[in-house]
This record gives structure tokens, C-alpha cells and sequence, in this order.
């Protein structure tokens, strides 16, 4: 018998001797294309959803047709049973829409494991609190910042799913529970880079989606690629403002959580912010865009909440305050526009 502790796995990732048990809560396209990504790096994983059919495939099946089409899973256990997926988990990853993880993270809050550490795939800000996700998730599970680690970049789930490769970002304050997740999500196809910068990581990965709807909106006009990238370039500034105003790190903005999930999420069909936000530009009410993009959209209930914060904290946001006027006050898409273009001339530049 061999001595060493690893062996090769078909993906490329090592697998260990004794695997890091990881209960993913989430089974939607995200939750699941994450599962299968720890899993083909050598985590025992636990995919818990309140779908049974969806449980039953993933475990049997090893597909997850309704989010994840023509998709082979590896190995791992799909469940309805809470207590049954957190027990002995060494992680915990939350893949639930944000509007709604205060309340489902905090009836688990007794099965989590004492020393887990919980990972969120959420991007949003809650309404109401105006709170990011990690901080939902300390008040919800009562557990310390240093136990809450932020996963971000541009990973859209059905390109992940098809193995294709990219990288991400794993933010933790504690550098080490930031390599704990690292490790256990590393594979031949899906690259995690770790930092320290968690308020920047979640606002990136939150207010991108609110720039995704207004290219989405001016893209569905009809209007051209000069259009679309001067929305990423200014949103981007948008972001980077409102980052620094909470006192994270200007790097990040330029990196994979910022600039790289950005592009993704501003430029592809796969996005759901860009193509509920093209759906708004093509004459649909947002009753209506929600239907037809069919999955959750963070970016639609998040900007309200974004603004909100942004104004807190006396941030200029006028794209989001322009997508926020379009979703929820009947501004039509041409009056955004020509909104945006009229505001006073001024130096190019964060601090301008």
C-alpha cells in the first residue's frame, strides 16, 4: 500500500486521506456548480435544498436538471435533512438569495458546527439593514468575522459547470480559515486566490450586478459597445468609491472580485443581472424581466439597498441611482441615459 496521504484525482485536484466535509446550503445553479467544484477537488460534500426531487438526482443521478442542464456531477450527497448536511461539516457554504438568508441561516443556527467555517457565494446587500452578507451571516449564526470567509470573481456558474477554467477570490479576515477554503475548492480548472479585503470583495461582487442591469437596460435600447464600456468604466468608479468609503482596499477594485467579475457579469448572455436588465430595456416591466430571466437576479433587490448605503455614507452612485429609478419609479431607459450625460463635466477619476 502506498504511503502517500494523496492521490491524483480525474480532475487534476489531490484528494486526501480524510477530506474536508463541506455542507454546501443552496441547490440552486450556483450552490450546486460550487458543490461540484469542492467536490472534484476531493471534499466529502453535502448539498442541502428544500427541493426534494432536486436532493434525490444529485444523490442518485448525479445530475441537477433543473439548474444545472446536461451537467454530470460528481460524487455527493444531496439532502433535504438540515442536521444531517451541517453535521461534522468543517465548512459551511451559503448559496442562498441574499434576501433571504437572515432567515434560513438562523433557524441552522444551533446545527452549525462550533469551529466551521462559513463561506458565502451570496452577493447582495440586505434591504432593510442595508447589511452585506457577512455581516448577515456573524448576526444570524452568532459567529466571530474571523470564521466568515467571502468567495468572488468572475465565475459564472454554468461556464464552471462545464469545467471550463477561471479563478476566484477567497477573502477572509483570518488568513488561515482563507486557506482552509482555498485548498478545498482547488482544482486543474478553478483557481481561488486568497486576501484579506472582505468589504471590498462583497461590494465588488454586490454592486456589479447593479452595473450588469443598467448595460443590460442600455444594451436591450439597442445601444453599442461604446455605450457598454463606458457603464463598466464609470460603474466601476461607482464601486471603488463606495469601497473605500468603508474602508476597503483600492487593489481589490482592480482585480478578479472587481474588474474581472465585472466584465463577466456586464458582458455575457449567462449573466442574470444583464439579461434581466436587457429584458427592462426591451420594453418589460420588471414583473415581467423577472419571469423571463426565471432565476434570481441579486441586482434587482440589491440596488435599492446599495443606494441606501451609498447615501449613508455620502457616496455619489448615479448609475445605480439611475437603475433604481428605472426598476422602481417608471424613469424610462432614454431619460437614464440622457440623465446620466447630463450631469456636470468634471476630472476623470475616484475622487473626482
Amino acid at each position: 500500500m502506498s504511503t502517500d496521504p494523496t492521490v491524483e484525482t480525474a480532475a487534476g485536484a489531490e484528494e486526501r486521506v480524510h477530506p474536508v466535509r463541506v455542507a454546501v446550503l443552496g441547490s440552486g445553479s450556483w450552490g450546486t456548480t460550487f458543490a461540484m467544484v469542492l467536490a472534484d477537488a476531493g471534499c466529502e460534500v453535502r448539498l442541502w435544498g428544500r427541493d426534494a426531487d432536486v436532493a434525490r438526482e444529485v444523490s442518485t443521478a448525479r445530475t441537477n436538471e433543473k439548474y444545472l442542464p446536461g451537467i454530470a456531477l460528481p460524487p455527493m450527497t444531496g439532502t433535504t435533512d438540515a442536521a444531517a448536511a451541517l453535521a461534522g461539516a468543517q465548512i459551511v457554504v451559503v448559496a442562498v438569495p441574499s434576501q433571504v438568508a437572515r432567515a434560513t441561516l438562523t433557524g441552522l443556527r444551533e446545527l452549525v458546527e462550533p469551529d466551521a467555517v462559513i463561506v458565502s457565494l451570496m452577493k447582495g446587500v440586505e434591504l432593510g439593514t442595508d447589511e452585506r452578507m457577512s455581516q448577515v451571516i456573524v448576526e444570524a449564526l452568532d459567529v466571530p468575522l474571523s470564521r466568515v470567509a467571502v468567495v468572488s470573481g468572475p465565475n459564472l456558474a454554468p461556464e464552471i459547470a462545464e469545467r471550463q477554467p477561471t479563478a476566484t477570490v477567497v477573502a477572509c479576515a483570518d488568513p488561515d480559515a482563507a486557506r482552509l477554503v482555498a485548498d478545498a475548492c482547488a482544482s486543474s480548472y478553478f483557481r481561488p486566490y486568497t486576501n484579506s479585503d472582505v468589504v471590498g470583495v462583497e461590494l465588488c461582487g454586490a454592486v456589479k450586478n447593479v452595473i450588469a442591469l443598467c448595460v443590460g437596460m442600455a444594451q436591450g435600447r439597442g445601444f453599442g459597445s461604446n455605450t457598454t464600456a463606458t457603464v463598466i468604466t464609470r460603474g466601476l468608479v461607482e464601486i471603488t468609491r463606495l469601497g473605500l468609503a468603508l474602508g476597503a482596499d483600492a487593489e481589490t477594485f482592480a482585480g478578479l472580485a472587481g474588474m474581472g467579475d465585472l466584465v463577466a457579469t456586464c458582458t455575457s448572455p449567462l449573466s442574470r443581472n444583464h439579461t434581466l436588465g436587457r429584458h427592462i430595456g426591451e420594453g418589460m416591466t420588471l414583473e415581467e424581466a423577472v419571469a423571463a430571466t426565471g432565476t434570481t437576479a441579486e441586482g434587482a433587490k440589491s440596488c435599492r439597498s446599495v443606494l441606501d448605503l451609498a447615501q449613508k455614507h455620502g457616496v455619489d452612485m448615479p448609475i445605480t441611482q439611475g437603475v433604481v429609478s428605472v426598476l422602481y419609479d417608471g424613469l424610462p431607459v432614454e431619460d437614464m441615459a440622457r440623465a446620466l450625460l447630463a450631469r456636470p463635466q468634471k476630472a476623470e477619476g475616484v475622487g473626482a
